[in-house]
C-alpha cells in the first residue's frame, strides 16, 4: 500500500525538520524565491521589527537604500531625529493600509485633510509621523513643507529599489471618518485631541488587509516594473488593544490575519516572496528564547538567527562570504533603540 506523504521531504515533517534539530540551526526558509546579490538597492518599511532587518542588511554589507539619510547633519543629530531608520523617514507603517495611502499621496496626489497635529507642548507634528521629530515643528506650514521634502524621498524609495521589503505590523488602528485616512498612532496620544466624532476605531480583517496589499504591490510593480517584494511578519505582540479582550487574543488575531495575507500574495505574485521570521521568532521549538524579559521584545539572539536564515538562504554570495556574514558579532541590545511609536500608549498609563 501507498499513500501520498510517503515521497515527501524531510522539511515536511516535524520530527525530522524541528524536533531532532538543534534550536540555534533551525532554518524554515525553502525554495526561496529569487537571490539579493550587493548590487541590487533594497528599501525597508513597515513596523518596529523591520528596522532590526534594516540594520542586519547594513551590517552584512547590503546596499540599503536611505533616500532621507540627513548626511548634512551632525551624526548625533541624525539619530536624535530619526534618519536611516527605514529607508525614508515615513516611521511606523504599521498597516498596509497607511502604506497604500502613501504610495497614493506620492503617485496619485491623495491629500489628507489633517496635515498637522499640536502637542501639550504648543510644537505641531505630522498625523502620519508623529514621532519622527523629536522637537517638533513650530507652525503648521513648517509641518506640511516638511512632508512635502519628504514625499518625494518616498517617491525615490518606490521607483529606485530593486527589493522592497515590507514588514506587515498590525490591524488595529484609528482612522479619520472625514476622509478615511489612517493613523500610527490614536489622536491624543502623543499629539492631536481624540474626538469621537472624528475619528474612529478600525480593525482590519483578511479581506480588508488582502485588498490594501493587492492593490498596493499592483500600483508599485507599475511604476516599478523590476522590484521584487519581500514580506514578513513581525513577531511582536501588540502593546495594547482596543478591543475588549485580553492584548493576546488580539495578538493572535493581528498576526493571523496578517500571515494569511502575506500567503496570498505569495499565491498571487511570483514576484513576491514571504520570509518566515515570525516563524522563526515565535516557534515553539524556541521556547520562547528569542524574547526579552517582557515577553514581548526581540532579543539580539533572535535577530541573529532570522538574519542568518536570511543570509543563508537569500544572499547571492560565495559560501565564505555567507558565512563571514553570519558570523558577525551580535549587535548591543539592538531592541533599546528601535523606534516604536506604538509604546507612547503604554507611557501614558501609570
Amino acid at each position: 500500500m501507498t499513500n501520498p506523504y510517503v515521497g515527501i521531504k524531510d522539511y515536511q515533517l516535524w520530527r525530522r525538520s524541528v524536533a531532532r534539530v538543534e534550536t540555534h540551526l533551525f532554518d524554515p526558509v525553502e525554495n526561496p524565491r529569487y537571490k539579493i546579490d550587493s548590487s541590487m538597492k533594497i528599501a525597508t518599511a513597515g513596523s518596529c521589527f523591520a528596522q532590526h532587518i534594516s540594520r542586519q542588511m547594513q551590517r552584512i554589507g547590503f546596499h540599503y537604500l536611505i533616500a532621507e539619510s540627513g548626511e548634512d547633519l551632525p551624526p548625533q543629530e541624525r539619530i536624535s531625529r530619526n534618519f536611516g531608520v527605514f529607508s525614508a523617514r515615513y516611521g511606523n507603517l504599521y498597516t498596509a493600509r497607511q502604506l497604500l495611502q502613501l504610495f497614493e499621496e506620492v503617485f496619485e496626489g491623495r491629500t489628507p485633510l489633517e496635515t498637522a497635529w499640536r502637542r501639550k507642548d504648543g510644537k505641531f507634528v505630522d498625523p502620519f509621523r508623529p514621532l519622527i521629530e523629536p522637537d517638533g515643528y513650530e507652525t503648521e506650514e513648517a509641518v506640511r513643507e516638511a512632508r512635502r521634502a519628504h514625499l518625494k524621498a518616498v517617491k525615490s524609495v518606490f521607483l529606485d529599489s530593486d527589493v522592497f521589503v515590507f514588514t506587515l505590523g498590525l490591524t488595529e488602528a484609528w482612522r479619520s471618518r472625514s476622509d478615511g485616512s489612517v493613523f500610527p498612532l490614536a489622536p491624543g496620544v502623543s499629539a492631536g485631541a481624540y474626538d469621537a466624532e472624528k475619528y474612529e476605531f478600525i480593525n482590519f480583517n483578511v479581506a480588508d488587509v488582502d485588498m490594501d496589499m493587492t492593490l498596493f504591490l499592483e500600483k508599485l510593480k507599475a511604476v516599478n516594473p523590476r522590484v521584487k517584494v519581500l514580506l514578513t511578519v513581525s513577531p511582536v505582540p501588540l502593546v495594547a488593544t482596543y478591543e475588549d479582550r485580553s492584548v493576546l487574543v488580539s495578538t493572535t488575531y493581528s498576526k493571523s490575519v496578517l500571515r494569511v495575507v502575506a500567503e496570498q500574495m505569495l499565491a498571487r505574485f511570483d514576484w513576491v516572496d514571504y520570509f518566515p521570521s515570525y516563524e522563526i521568532i515565535t516557534g515553539s521549538y524556541a521556547g520562547g528564547l528569542y524574547y526579552e524579559d517582557d515577553y514581548r521584545e526581540v532579543n539580539s539572539i533572535g535577530v541573529a538567527h532570522a538574519m542568518r536564515c536570511f543570509v543563508k538562504n537569500y544572499v547571492s554570495q560565495p559560501e565564505e562570504e555567507k558565512t563571514a556574514a553570519t558570523m558577525l558579532p551580535l549587535p548591543e541590545a539592538p531592541q533599546r533603540n528601535v523606534i516604536c511609536d506604538e509604546r507612547e500608549i503604554e507611557m501614558m498609563r501609570p
